[in-house]
Order: C-alpha cells, then structure tokens, then sequence
C-alpha cells in the first residue's frame, strides 16, 4: 500500500495501562483524532500482555469499552528483539494495519525508546506521534486521578518500589506515599497499572484482585474479571 492510499490513518499502542489510557484521551479531546485501532503485544504461551501481565481478555474488554478494534500480535515469553521486530514488521504489512500511516506511542521523556521506535517506524514507511512526551509526571499522574481515572498497580520491580505497592490502587493515596525518586508514572518501570475506569471507556471493566506472585524478577497482581 502506498503512502498516499494510508491516508492519515493512526493506531494506538496500547499496554492497557495509564499511559495508554491517557494518550488516547488526550488525541480524543485535544487533538480531535480517533485512532483506527488499538495495538497490544500478547504472549503466545501465558495470553497475557507483555510487561504487564494482565489476562488478555481484560485488554479485550478495554477496547470494546472504548469501541475501538483491538489488533493483537503474539510473541513468544521473553522474546528476542529480532522475533519482536519481525513479528511487527508482518503486522504493519497486512491488514488492518497496513493501512496505517501513524503509530502513536504514550512515552514520556525516555529519548532512547522514543529513538527507536522512530527508527523502527521509520524503516516501515510510518510516521510516530508521542501525545504525552514531555509533559511533567507529577502533573499527569494528578490529572489522570482527577479526571475520574480507575487503575491497579499490576506489576511491580522490587528494586525500584517496594512489593506492597503491587495490587494498590492507583490514587491520590497512592501518589501521596511514593517514596522520593520513583517516578509518579512509572516511566522508569517502577511499575505498570491497569486501567479498568475512566473517561475513554463507555462503561466500567470489572475485576477483582486475584494471586500476587514473584515471577522473573518482579511482582504481578493477577486480575481477574467479573
């Protein structure tokens, strides 16, 4: 497909977190674009999102919730950087994706990432759109609860935060008791959250807290829906 025939058209990746969430309100209601699709990476052998550890059906539920088509690219559990960047290159090619001429991405201020993902996009023939880059966390993170935002804490990296914090909820609360040099959004991989309320959504995921278990290093909180 030639760039002519893309046609402006964008998709979000999506984790399913506060970032995600984020960037999709803010391209909704300040920049007046509705993204064609959703993008989430899923591993082939647990069905959980990368990273997050969240079940995939809940992130199914996020987009139908958003009323947005959710595209899923599966990759192996602790996937090598060459399957990741095959297995999205055969993504963008077919459809839906293929008809994509933006992706946009919810990165903060982490200039290595944001490098890459241009170039990688780049090679694709696709142009990248940061909607929340450079804007302060502490700000963010206090938006996000006061625009009527509902998150859980998923993961957890106990060298950077303490375990307890891993299954909280992501509030005023919270925010008040992070301890100086951790990032109120995580961006540094504090932590991952998982939205399940909020502004983006037609109505409410619902979940319960399940099992937290020490896996690979860090701490998940599984969800569970009801």
């Amino acid at each position: 497909m030639s760039d002519a025939e893309r046609d402006d058209v964008l998709v979000l990746s999506w984790s399913g977190g506060k970032d995600s969430a984020l960037a999709l309100w803010v391209l909704r209601e300040e920049l007046g674009i509705e993204p064609a699709a959703l993008l989430t990476t899923i591993t082939e052998e647990y069905g959980r999102v990368s990273m997050h550890g969240v079940r995939r059906e809940l992130v199914v539920a996020q987009a139908e919730a958003t009323k947005l088509p959710l595209v899923e690219i599966g990759i192996p559990a602790r996937c090598p950087n060459e399957v990741y960047e095959a297995r999205m290159e055969e993504a963008l090619a077919a459809p839906p994706l293929a008809a994509a001429s933006t992706v946009a991405f919810a990165d903060l201020y982490l200039e290595d990432i944001r490098a890459y993902r241009e170039e990688r996009l780049r090679a694709a023939g696709r142009e990248t759109l940061f909607p929340l880059w450079g804007l302060d966390t502490t700000a963010l993170a206090r938006r996000f609860v006061e625009a009527g935002f509902e998150a859980t804490l998923v993961c957890v990296d106990p060298a950077q935060l303490d375990p307890g914090f891993a299954g909280r909820r992501f509030d005023a609360a919270f925010l008040a008791e992070l301890p100086p040099g951790v990032d109120p959004c995580g961006e540094n991989g504090e932590f991952h959250t998982f939205v399940h309320g909020g502004p983006i959504f037609d109505s409410p995921i619902e979940v319960e807290i399940g099992e937290t278990k020490l896996r690979d290093g860090f701490v998940f909180t599984d969800l569970v829906g009801r």
